[in-house]
């Protein structure tokens, strides 16, 4: 019986007791939560709080430090969140969630003991993770929190050995009533810097402060009355006490429909005062049946359903949950329409969520000198994938559509070279008289050509050409003053100048009325600019020699369109591009003919036939015969 109250009073069922203790004072001893056997729970202290404080910064913050020997360790997440909890060594070791690396639910062992990691997952669970292990640990272990969202608060839980360890000898031989070891009150709580509530908890009854009850053996509880017969005496029965229902235990719901039963104790028959229960006879005792109660709905709930995977293995990512509105009725939880959770606030279905902070690219080496040292090349560079420690680690740990280049062409210049031309300009430099003509020339590459071109050498082709409009003295003439500038500085625009009408004396020029010179064209005085191309213009070579010397061949140049800095460009008008080929030496091939190459007989065809103009007499005296079969056949002369 005496074991009976322990169990009750420890709030534990015999299973829970290692009954392997030896006998003493008449009845089995048991193992107390401080391991001891016959221990009353005073030789060990609870140390318990929660880490409510507020975070900023994502990644890990620790929460509290589990010191070496502790037992029976209670690490949980107050509510669902996403953050993560996480365990590690002294010895720099992680045990659990380590190196932004998120494990699994499961067993681990650490600290010479073994951690049971819980992350519930029903879509009706709130709760949040948790550590559990029975300890005790062989070194100092520390407990972070992986923050990523507002902290729902973290509950911890340990127990220590206390102070003085009491042995079963002096339990067994002090007095009854006597306290042990003085007062009873824990030790100072232990301290932590980032704890917001942290008390000590007396392990037998739960109670914060004060003393501990102590149980004697041979004695009931303190709340049994004490005039009753000693618990290891039981009392006689007889027919003066008989069971009666007092009351009846409370319902097992508040809503929804729960259980209840009726409860029965002995008491005696006249005074009706309760008496302990070994006074009725067990045998007769009735047997509680159960009654519904509370049978109304409960009011409707958001049920929230676990987050989905985070959509990024780093970085910021999204998460996404189910939310439904449900209420429980007879003990069956039934999903109804929303609009009776309406009054509720609608928890998120969508959240960011970050597994851990992304590896980054990093360039670093400058580029090396191009492979080539004309012509086109490659480069390159060191890109290395760095952790956010500062570590390189694999590609794969960065963003690959994010990797800078390693590796691109460089242009070094033209190998092969030849020289670029522009057609003539249109105007001489003079109205009359002598004046010039001006191109441009640039030496250029020669990557694409039919040309046999070796390079630009020292031949330079000329880049102003003379003209003449004609003598000056005597002329009557339209007079032109200069251009005024072009309106815009490349492209199509616009330009004004004067025009007289004037004649040229001795050193002098008389204007004349505009009638004079209306026999002549008058030139424009406004007229469409065009400086340059606004970024691009047509360049050439110099035609080839032409393929055949008569009866048609044809010659070539090549084109190529340049910006203003001499590099190839596609901005040119098409319509504008020079002509590449063009026929030359179109006319017959039509032999000379020697007024003196005569033939002075008139069978001169027989001379040709029998072969014999390659001698001299022969091809004199048959000259136009001789001279006729040689063009047509080339070497005829030469066979004997």
């Amino acid at each position: 019986r005496y074991i009976k109250y322990l169990l009750l009073i420890l709030k534990l069922s015999p299973k829970d007791l290692d009954i392997g203790c030896d006998d003493y004072l008449g009845s089995d001893k048991v193992i107390d939560k401080c391991g001891i056997c016959g221990g009353d729970n005073t030789a060990c202290k609870v140390v318990s709080g929660v880490f409510k404080h507020t975070l900023t910064n994502l990644g890990y913050h620790k929460i509290v430090e589990i010191p070496e020997g502790a037992t029976k360790i209670n690490i949980t997440e107050m509510s669902k969140s996403n953050n993560y909890l996480a365990l590690r060594s002294r010895s720099g070791r992680s045990i659990i969630n380590g190196n932004w690396a998120i494990d699994r639910p499961g067993r681990y062992e650490g600290g010479g003991t073994m951690f049971t990691y819980r992350r519930p997952n029903e879509i009706s669970s709130t709760a949040g993770e948790s550590f559990l292990a029975d300890g005790p640990t062989n070194e100092v272990l520390d407990v972070y929190m992986i923050h990523q969202q507002p902290n729902p608060g973290i509950h911890y839980e340990y127990i220590i050995p206390g102070d003085n360890v009491i042995s079963p000898q002096l339990i067994a031989h002090r007095r009854p009533g006597e306290p042990l070891n003085g007062q009873l009150g824990m030790p100072e709580s232990t301290s932590h810097e980032d704890e917001d509530l942290h008390r000590e908890t007396d392990i037998l009854t739960g109670q914060a402060t004060g003393t501990y009850p102590v149980i004697q053996p041979g004695r009931f509880p303190s709340h049994q009355p004490e005039n009753q017969v000693p618990a290891m005496q039981p009392p006689r029965q007889n027919r003066e006490h008989n069971w009666k229902q007092v009351g009846k235990t409370e319902c097992t719901t508040t809503c929804g429909k729960g259980s209840q039963y009726p409860i029965f104790h002995c008491v005696n028959r006249i005074t009706h005062e309760e008496v302990p229960e070994g006074y009725c006879d067990s045998s007769t005792k009735p047997i509680p049946e159960e009654e519904a109660c509370n049978l109304f709905p409960c009011p409707a709930f958001w049920d929230i359903g676990e987050w989905s995977e985070c959509s990024k293995t780093c970085g910021l990512g999204m998460q996404h949950r189910q939310i439904l509105c449900r209420q429980i009725y007879a003990n069956r939880t039934l999903t109804v329409q929303q609009y009776r959770c309406q009054h509720l606030e609608k928890p998120d279905t969508t959240s960011t969520c970050q597994l851990k902070i992304c590896s980054e690219w990093q360039i670093r080496t400058e580029w090396t000198s191009c492979s080539v040292p004309c012509g086109v090349g490659q480069r390159t560079r060191d890109v290395k994938c760095v952790s956010n420690l500062g570590d390189i680690v694999d590609d794969e740990e960065c963003n690959m559509k994010l990797r800078p280049n390693d590796i691109e062409n460089c242009d070094m210049g033209p190998c092969a070279k030849s020289w670029f031309l522009t057609e003539w300009s249109d105007r001489c430099s003079a109205e009359c008289g002598d004046g010039i003509r001006t191109r441009s020339v640039v030496c250029m590459t020669n990557h694409v050509s039919s040309l046999p071109l070796e390079g630009c050498g020292n031949n330079r082709p000329p880049e102003t050409t003379p003209c003449d409009n004609g003598p000056c003295a005597g002329k009557v003439e339209w007079f032109a003053g200069g251009w005024t500038q072009c309106s815009t500085e490349c492209g199509s625009g616009t330009q004004q100048r004067e025009v007289i009408c004037v004649r040229k004396t001795e050193g002098n020029f008389d204007v004349l009325d505009p009638y004079e010179c209306s026999y002549l064209e008058k030139p424009p005085s406004q007229q469409s600019c065009y400086l340059k191309p606004c970024g691009s213009k047509w360049f050439h070579t110099e035609w080839s020699t032409c393929s055949k010397s008569c009866e048609g061949g044809f010659r070539v140049r090549e084109v190529r369109c340049l910006s203003d800095d001499m590099a190839a460009s596609t901005q040119c008008d098409p319509q504008l591009k020079p002509e590449e080929k063009e026929p030359c030496n179109t006319q017959d091939c039509v032999p000379e003919i020697d007024e003196n190459c005569k033939d002075k007989y008139y069978n001169c065809n027989v001379v040709v036939q029998a072969r014999l103009c390659v001698y001299t007499y022969y091809k004199t005296a048959c000259c136009a015969s001789c001279t006729r079969v040689a063009n047509r056949q080339p070497g005829f002369l030469g066979r004997r």
